[in-house]
């Protein structure tokens, strides 16, 4: 039977799997422009004295420092965020990967694989984040929107302490199939006008841009 909860996973999964990348734009450049205007407006006054203005001049002008440096402080952290994220979900993958290959009691050989495999996902995260955002998003989504994860899947492996009710073929058609159609319909939203235009406007939404070829696009 399915339960709400299992129809919000699988809602979530499908809204992570067709526009998790695109949205973690939105987050970035309005998280950024949030918290620094809103530190900027408390510095303000200060700001003032410092170059000899007041009043509503000087808020304004706290705010725009401020948005600027939030910008660019999230900048920096989503770029560290963004690798940390393909680090975790990349050995998670490793481990799903290497376990019906190696069997899951040859831990010498699968915590190896998972860790190697982890790290690739955490460097190409520094490099190329927005394709590597693109397939972190279609992997947790499709995982999740096929069922392949599911509610009871974290119960039983928090319950045993395993994270063997986790692991799932990554060959099954229904994960694939969502996996392929995630990463394609992902690729297909930033190659629209809206998504493109947004990563030129807001300077922290840049860093989803994958080296020169998005710094051109």
């Amino acid at each position: 039977m399915v339960t709400p909860i299992d129809a919000t996973f699988v809602l979530a999964g499908l809204l992570v799997l067709f526009a998790g990348a695109a949205l973690s734009i939105y987050g970035v450049g309005g998280l950024g422009l949030l918290l620094g205007g809103s530190g900027g407006y408390l510095v303000a006054p200060m700001i003032g004295d410092i170059v000899g203005i007041s009043g509503l001049a000087a808020t304004a002008v706290g705010v725009l420092v401020g948005a600027a440096i939030g910008v660019a402080v999230t900048y920096v952290l989503l770029s560290m965020a963004v690798a940390a994220i393909a680090f975790v979900v990349g050995t998670y993958a490793g481990l799903i990967l290497a376990d019906p290959l190696v069997g899951a009691n040859n831990l010498l050989v699968t915590i190896p694989v998972a860790l190697g495999v982890g790290i690739a996902a955490a460097f190409f995260g520094t490099f190329l984040t927005r394709t590597t955002m693109i397939a972190i998003t279609s992997f947790v989504g499709a995982a999740l929107a096929s069922r392949s994860v599911t509610l009871s899947a974290f119960e039983q492996a928090q319950a045993d302490v395993t994270l063997d009710p986790l692991m799932f073929d990554l060959a099954a058609p229904a994960f694939f199939g969502l996996f392929a159609l995630g990463v394609l319909s992902q690729f297909g939203l930033f190659k629209l006008g809206y998504v493109t235009k947004l990563v030129t406007w807001l300077p922290g939404a840049t860093v989803f841009r994958d080296g020169e070829k998005g710094a051109k696009g």
